[in-house]
């Protein structure tokens, strides 16, 4: 159980989430801190990228074999502090219809973005939700995301659209839901992205194409069944 009256920042990012861009699924996730944390996680991980002379972002696309020592002791760093927490939902776009349902993509992607945090929101806290910059339309997206959400939730202190170079914690998202996507497209042609996934699913305890538990804390994947609705 959460401690009372924190304040938490939440890093939202998201990897093949356009209706037409050829791929099978889409995914969306975050990476979460206490606010009073948030300052050693970024120095933390910053330090680390001193240590192994890594230069610029964090990427999992960036992922290759003279990369991989930093990014295994990046993911060493996430599942050994229990203040760092994940969350993804992955849609299979397969099962999309948008005209069933009277939407637009947009409208849906408001719907998943709810399902991501409405779990994980409780009313006894306060949030800032940063999300990544991806194209033009990224600031209307979260205007809209601000408005659904405050349907429900007065709880939410700052919802903003922030450029990913500035938050480490945003990049670790980025490595996280890539390595998501990748393992469920059963990609396998780079080595060093496997040894990651291999990584990620021995802390986890679970394999990346598996729900994990509801009640999952530390590293907590939902696969969403637009059929069934659930």
């Amino acid at each position: 159980m959460e401690a009372q009256n924190k304040t938490f920042n939440l890093y939202c990012d998201e990897s093949t989430h356009l209706e037409n861009d050829g791929q099978p699924f889409m995914v969306i996730g975050y990476v979460s801190t206490p606010y009073h944390l948030l300052k050693m996680h970024n120095e933390n991980i910053r330090e680390m990228k001193r240590k192994h002379f890594l230069h610029g972002e964090l990427k999992w696309s960036a992922l290759s074999k003279s990369q991989y020592p930093f990014y295994n002791e990046l993911i060493d760093y996430f599942f050994s502090n229990i203040s760092l927490q994940f969350r993804a939902i992955i849609i299979d776009k397969s099962q999309l219809n948008h005209t069933k349902f009277k939407q637009t993509h947009d409208e849906f992607y408001d719907k998943m973005y709810y399902q991501l945090l409405n779990k994980k929101i409780h009313l006894n806290n306060t949030y800032n939700i940063y999300m990544d910059i991806k194209d033009t339309y990224s600031y209307l997206k979260a205007k809209s995301l601000k408005k659904y959400l405050e349907r429900d939730y007065t709880n939410i202190r700052n919802l903003q659209v922030i450029k990913s170079y500035e938050s480490e914690l945003m990049q670790l998202a980025d490595v996280l839901i890539g390595a998501i996507n990748y393992r469920i497209r059963g990609m396998n042609r780079v080595t060093a992205k496997n040894n990651i996934i291999e990584k990620i699913e021995k802390l986890c305890g679970k394999p990346l194409t598996q729900h994990t538990p509801k009640d999952e804390e530390k590293f907590n994947m939902f696969y969403i069944d637009l059929k069934n609705g659930d």
